[in-house]
């Protein structure tokens, strides 16, 4: 199914194939209907939420994030809450229908083991919503697997190097899941990182492999920071433009890197931080926030008290988004970063004298 979104607030229009994933957007329109080719700052309502399901994870007194060398920004070791009710799920797709393309499932814990897994899943497609989540893979059957299949855009394993992690991947690619890696790059993990890419040394059948930047947020610490004048950051980011037999990626917190080291990158093809322009994330309390990373809830707003569009359009997501708009004024590639993170400016990975946080 492909179905387009006329924004008239903005002025663009975006086209969506629930089927394949693909998504497109012109740039602002005039009053003739031509593209300027000038990006759209934001939408009218998210393209993308990031629902956080889980309230809890049964893994965390087992520390299994930790074992994999991961600290887990939600805290998932430490803070215990119930996971979202089918009855506030149901609420969000509703309200998203055809103005949303894509859930995102996650949380503190694996979507995967929601109680009402399979509701959820289906309530996405009666929405013609596409829903897509991360696991760790440890709870993984050949049943969700199906479930995956039958429902789901496509499943991100993350990658714990661990038996479990190599049979989950399997299960979901045998079960014809579109399946990703996502992997953490800290300072932990760069050095692998780097190794993997130049041997290829993923698992054969994957649709891709997707690199997510360490933050200091909840259990990530900082001592786990990657910097821009690290000379491993260089030579990673220059990896990205060697032919691979597997799709390579990044989220939109390592763009800056993209943008200072590569130089073969379509720069069109990549999106800075697209919270509260395209994307937002709503925790199993019913808590809005522009990006699941503001673990101190800086910029939230209560779905409790209003709905999804006037959460959209409050105070708090205005300030998040000002400082995307006041950021690097004089800076020729603003544009294409917007000055990066706008919660964590010390991951940003870049050091132009240009560079200015608001």
């Amino acid at each position: 199914m492909k179905y387009i979104i006329h924004d008239k607030k903005y002025h663009f229009k975006s086209a969506f194939d629930t089927e394949t994933g693909a998504y497109v957007r012109t740039g602002i329109l005039d009053d003739n209907g031509k593209d300027t080719n000038v990006d759209p700052f934001m939408a009218s309502y998210p393209h993308l939420i990031d629902v956080g399901i889980m309230g809890h994870c049964i893994h965390g007194k087992t520390g299994l994030c930790a074992k994999a060398g991961i600290g887990c920004y939600q805290s998932g070791m430490l803070v215990q809450q119930p996971n979202m009710t089918v009855e506030n799920f149901e609420s969000i797709a509703r309200q998203s229908k055809h103005r949303c393309n894509q859930l995102a499932l996650g949380g503190r814990g694996d979507p995967d083991q929601h109680e009402h897994f399979e509701e959820i899943l289906k309530i996405c497609r009666d929405n013609d919503l596409v829903p897509n989540f991360t696991t760790s893979g440890y709870g993984m059957t050949p049943e969700i697997a199906k479930l995956c299949k039958k429902y789901c855009g496509a499943v991100a394993v993350s990658w714990y190097r661990n038996e479990y992690t190599y049979k989950a991947i399997q299960m979901l690619m045998d079960a014809g899941v579109k399946t990703n890696i996502h992997y953490v790059l800290g300072n932990n993990s760069i050095d692998e990182a780097i190794q993997r890419l130049k041997e290829n040394d993923f698992q054969e059948g994957i649709n891709a492999v997707i690199f997510l930047l360490h933050k200091p947020a909840g259990q990530g610490t900082k001592e786990n920071m990657l910097y821009v004048n690290d000379p491993r950051v260089e030579e990673f980011f220059k990896l990205f433009e060697i032919k691979h037999p597997f799709k390579v990626g990044m989220d939109s917190c390592n763009v800056p890197g993209a943008i200072r080291y590569c130089k073969k990158i379509l720069f069109e093809s990549l999106d800075t931080c697209e919270g509260a322009r395209y994307s937002c994330y709503i925790g199993p309390d019913m808590l809005m926030v522009p990006c699941s990373f503001d673990q101190g809830k800086r910029y939230q707003v209560s779905l409790k008290d209003m709905t999804i569009e006037e959460a959209w359009n409050s105070e708090p997501f205005e300030q998040f988004r000002n400082k995307m708009r006041g950021a690097c004024p004089t800076c020729d590639k603003k544009a294409l970063c917007m000055g990066g993170c706008p919660l964590m400016p010390e991951i940003v990975f870049c050091d132009r004298k240009e560079r200015k946080t608001v």
